[in-house]
């Protein structure tokens, strides 16, 4: 019998946002994916026939990784290599969680298909 596959833990703003996701009818999603060939990074959500990577950034309030200076640092590096690889990349908050936000995102994942 094969080992069980460790499924990613999900938080609860990215809960939030799928949620939205789903009832606005936003296309199909990878959750944690790896978008470098070398590098072990992974994006939270990719739509990979648009080319967009979707991170939720937490711990904003928290004083969590993101906000530190070393985790600010390695999260630049991580989105500088995948928009100079082709990716678009999309930095969520908990405030921008929202209905009209997430018809935004939709639209433009759309539009990207459409070029």
């Amino acid at each position: 019998m094969p080992a069980a596959v460790k499924q990613p833990k999900t938080s609860s703003l990215e809960t939030r946002f799928l949620l939205l996701w789903k009832a606005l009818h936003g296309p199909e999603l990878e959750r944690e994916y790896r978008f470098h060939p070398k590098r072990r990074w992974r994006a939270d959500f990719a739509h990979l026939e648009s080319r967009v990577l979707i991170e939720i950034e937490g711990g904003v309030w928290t004083r969590g990784r993101h906000v530190t200076p070393r985790g600010f640092q390695s999260d630049a590096e991580k989105y500088l290599t995948a928009t100079l690889n082709g990716w678009s990349v999309l930095r969520l908050t908990d405030a921008q969680l929202t209905t009209e936000i997430m018809i935004d995102i939709i639209g433009y994942v759309r539009q990207r298909l459409s070029q």
